[in-house]
């Protein structure tokens, strides 16, 4: 099969529907810009919510003359209160993105030829309902698996479940946040959900462990941190790059990649050994405290200085000041926790410190979640697998509370447990999200049907048999937003404009796909609205008046144990569990244990990676307002080492990591803002498809350089902080 470096993908060329080959993506038929409006123009404002990121804020969308013009956040919303982030008021991009996929490709060559004909809806998925029903004659419907992000999937969810698969998943959990909830469900019983379930508007003191608010640009947080630092809130950052929550932060703590685990432990020491801790808080909530403080006894600020390169009187002194806050003291969770490998004992950590603070359900640590209760559609049962899901055989992970991306691809490699001969991959770009992207493209190569629905052509899509093009947030219905946050609210997604060419929305794609597989019986509803009228009448509501004002609430809720939350934990004790019966049981360490990582070899660095303000994962590159404001990555090197190598600052450097896989050219930072045995970029970039003309080739892509990755034996995430790189002369 071809490398990465020789790869083709998705080629389309300029003319009308035919062979498409060897060619440019025809941009859609859009608007140009429009500048001010005039007296004269017809304004229309219309609510929905942002879909740019998970975090789904409640927006306020204007048109002129029947024109998107501009997108601002709804002060009815609580999440985001009247404001977006540059990310979502730079949402209208999307609409008018040139490079968006305008009609219905199916492949007609060998995978990779690059070969398509550009074909009619029906025509598209009648052949995608011919190969399920294939798929599922030979192997049994168990053998289609759905990978997919955001709230835009439910339909298709809703579709495959119909259909019989269990097997639906998505990134967010084994390659971003799931060794942090299974961390603090093993401790408090409960994840911390999303949206975070943090109170930083009230903390007086916030901890931040690799956590970047400012550049992970999730709105309602970061408004909360910044009323935060402005009433004087004590900032504890630590992290090895100075990030611009580090520029707020009282303490900066440039601790070595790798032993965030080692200064945890020593933190928890200090807190322990000299009475710092919440005794009654823990005396009235704990379980087996008395075994994890004879657990960590041994580790000492001294200990973990050798480790860190932090100073033991740096290590007492911010624990002293975290306990001088308490229980007002906030450890954050963090969301991307895949790091190292040993990432869900990280993260049970960071809960294990909160619950000694006495954090978890008290004002200013975490807060307790409503939401609006919505009734489901009344949809017949799905039909019961007979082989259950295929992405953990045997519980090998046995604290996996979700469904496993590498899983699932380890099974269409290998057929085992049994085989996966057909993937669904909604709005997420497989190339440049799960870890070695190699063994990506190998399992594409066992499949019988690969189907991609998205708005661009992304890497991803350059491998699929038949291709889909989906509309944009903001010219289609999606399901109902009643995610738990501090107060209770259900949002609408709801049209503004209409798309440019001949894009569909989810949910008309998997509603006509299911009477094509025979599956009527679970879509006896026509359109969406009536779907959505029927729940929302369900509860009390009407979709009249949701469409008028965006966001409705709920009454208020209680937050803290001391409003009359109730102090429950849904532990097999009932307790905070801070020695874990349930970890010893299954062989694990009941009490979290630093293992030092693996060190750079000489002359190489450790690869980190994040996110920027105005861009989400790898789709936005492309977003004409969002790609105007940062068109390409840069690499950050330590301005030491860099002089000492001779990087000049604003150079143009290729990175090669330790199996020989070598990047795009990408921009020297060279900064004292990183320690000097890593290097770190913005994650998303370095596109490969050229139907990306915009986003072709600029920076380098992380994902890419990522072909090692370390699983948590806990959960089976993936930890992707185990690469190394040099730097080489662009030419």
């Amino acid at each position: 099969m071809p490398s990465l470096s020789r790869r083709r993908f998705l080629q389309i060329s300029t003319g009308a529907a035919g062979l498409a080959a060897a060619g440019c993506l025809s941009g859609p038929k859009v608007p140009e810009w429009i500048g001010p409006a005039e007296a004269a123009d017809e304004i229309r404002t219309i609510p929905t919510y942002c879909d740019v990121c998970f975090w789904k804020c409640g927006a306020i969308a204007t048109t002129r003359n029947g024109r998107l013009w501009k997108i601002e956040g709804n002060p009815r919303d609580p999440l985001s209160r009247g404001r977006l982030c540059p990310r979502g008021t730079g949402g209208v991009g999307a609409h008018f993105d040139r490079t968006r996929l305008t009609s219905p490709l199916i492949r007609r060559q060998q995978r990779g030829a690059e070969e398509w004909v550009e074909v009619t809806w029906g025509e598209a998925l009648d052949h995608i309902a011919g190969k399920m029903l294939e798929i599922k004659e030979r192997y049994g419907p168990e053998a289609m698996a759905l990978f997919s992000h955001g709230i835009g999937a439910n339909f298709l969810k809703h579709t495959l479940k119909a259909f019989g698969t269990p097997n639906q998943t998505a990134p967010s959990y084994a390659q971003c946040r799931g060794p942090r909830d299974v961390g603090f469900t093993l401790t408090f019983g409960e994840e911390v959900g999303t949206p975070e379930r943090t109170d930083i508007r009230n903390a007086r003191c916030l901890v931040l462990i690799g956590s970047h608010l400012g550049e992970n640009m999730h709105n309602s947080q970061v408004q909360d941190f910044a009323e935060a630092v402005g009433q004087g809130a004590s900032i504890i950052v630590v992290d090895p790059r100075f990030s611009v929550a580090a520029s707020k932060a009282r303490w900066y703590l440039p601790i070595k990649p790798g032993t965030d685990l080692a200064l945890l432990l020593a933190w928890m020491n200090v807190l322990v050994q000299e009475g710092l801790y919440d005794k009654e808080y823990v005396a009235q909530h704990g379980f087996g405290f008395d075994a994890f403080a004879a657990e960590i006894a041994a580790y000492t600020p001294e200990w973990a200085y050798p480790a860190t390169g932090i100073q033991p009187e740096v290590i007492r002194a911010t624990a002293r000041e975290m306990a001088s806050h308490r229980p007002a003291t906030l450890v954050h969770p963090g969301r991307h926790a895949t790091w190292y490998g040993d990432d869900a004992q990280r993260s049970r950590a960071v809960a294990l410190l909160n619950a000694l603070l006495g954090s978890w359900g008290r004002k200013g640590g975490f807060y307790t979640p409503a939401s609006v209760d919505i009734p489901a559609y009344p949809y017949p049962p799905y039909p019961a697998s007979t082989k259950g899901k295929v992405d953990n055989p045997e519980h090998k992970y046995p604290f996996a509370d979700g469904t496993l991306t590498t899983g699932i691809r380890e099974a269409t490699l290998t057929g085992k447990p049994y085989p996966i001969k057909g993937w669904m991959v909604y709005a997420t770009n497989l190339i440049h999200t799960l870890p070695a992207p190699e063994e990506t493209i190998r399992a594409i190569q066992n499949l019988d049907l690969l189907v991609v629905i998205d708005v661009i052509p992304s890497e991803i899509a350059g491998w699929a048999d038949v291709v889909l093009p989906e509309t944009v947030y903001l010219e289609r219905w999606d399901d109902l937003n009643t995610e738990g946050f501090r107060e209770p609210f259900v949002s609408l997604r709801q049209p503004v404009v209409e798309a440019p060419g001949n894009q569909k929305p989810n949910w008309w794609i998997a509603r006509e796909l299911a009477l094509r597989l025979g599956l009527g019986a679970w879509y006896p509803w026509k359109t969406v609205e009536e779907y959505l009228d029927h729940r929302l009448q369900a509860a009390g509501y009407r979709l009249a008046d949701l469409r008028t004002q965006g966001v409705i609430t709920g009454p208020a809720q209680p937050l803290y144990f001391e409003d009359g939350v109730p102090a429950e934990f849904p532990t097999p004790s009932g307790k905070i569990e801070f020695w874990s019966p349930q970890l010893a049981a299954a062989g694990f360490d009941p009490v979290p244990k630093f293992k030092a990582p693996e060190e750079p070899p000489a002359g190489a660095f450790r690869l980190l990676f994040g996110r920027s303000p105005v861009h989400t994962f790898s789709r936005t590159q492309t977003n004409p307002v969002l790609g105007s404001i940062q068109d390409e990555n840069e690499v950050w090197v330590n301005a030491d080492v860099a002089r000492r190598q001779g990087w000049v600052d604003g150079a143009y450097v290729r990175l090669r990591n330790q199996d020989g896989v070598i990047s795009n050219r990408v921009k020297v930072r060279a900064t004292e803002r990183i320690r000097g045995d890593c290097v770190y970029m913005i994650h998303g970039f370095g596109h490969t498809a050229k139907g990306l003309p915009p986003a072709f080739r600029k920076g380098a892509s992380d994902n890419l350089l990522v072909t090692r990755y370390a699983v948590d034996p806990l959960m089976g995430g993936t930890g992707m902080n185990v690469n190394f790189v040099t730097l080489e002369a662009e030419g």
